[in-house]
């Protein structure tokens, strides 16, 4: 994917209630199994998402990416405005801002609810919406095929699977130290939005 820093715009994907879920399913008494249904879920999830932005991306006439009046660049721009009031709105909420109820019940989750978890939180997440579409812009203006895709997916997948290949491979440490990450994360919900608006804007305008 010429043009896009993969890794950032896996990072995004992943950055929130997303990578939060990573770390509880760690924490479960099945980390691997549960853990892999949910990988197994964003997989899925976002190589349907990405084809089906790059479908409708293709249908439109979005011009040419070095043309900043072109129809995908002000699509872009829209994005940007949307992504900084989102910023603005967990900075102004920062005190009262709190993690989705829903991660409160992975604890318990088998591998059927970890599958549907990890398509759901990819497929219905605005913030993942975003960058697979702003990924099918950027292909469609390129003239790319899907297969320029398969690195951004890829990446996404590592991303998520940072949390159970740290437990593997240190699994007393990790064990140890996951629940605090998972604490942290879940006091500091608004600084990680915050943060991911900010890196997809720079990865937008850059």
């Amino acid at each position: 994917m010429d043009g896009l820093n993969v890794l950032p715009l896996a990072v995004t994907m992943m950055v929130g209630p997303q990578i939060m879920a990573s770390i509880i399913f760690v924490t479960t008494p099945r980390p691997v199994r549960v853990s892999v249904g949910y990988l197994a879920g964003i997989a899925v999830a976002t190589a349907v998402g990405v084809a089906i932005m790059l479908g409708l991306a293709s249908l439109l006439d979005l011009g040419e990416s070095s043309d900043s009046g072109s129809t995908g660049n002000i699509i872009q721009y829209v994005l940007v405005g949307l992504l900084i009031a989102a910023a603005v709105k967990n900075w102004v909420r920062r005190e009262t801002i709190e993690p989705p109820k829903w991660l409160g019940t992975l604890m318990s989750a088998d591998l059927r609810k970890a599958l549907k978890i990890g398509l759901l939180v990819i497929l219905l997440m605005p913030s993942d919406i975003i960058v697979m579409m702003t990924v099918g812009i950027h292909l469609a203006q390129n003239d790319a095929g899907y297969a320029e895709a398969l690195p951004f997916i890829a990446a996404t997948l590592l991303v998520a699977a940072l949390p159970l290949l740290g437990f593997l491979l240190f699994h007393h440490r990790a064990a140890a130290a996951m629940p605090g990450v998972r604490d942290w994360m879940n006091t500091h919900s608004w600084l990680i939005n915050i943060l991911a608006c900010a890196i997809f804007i720079v990865l937008i305008l850059s």
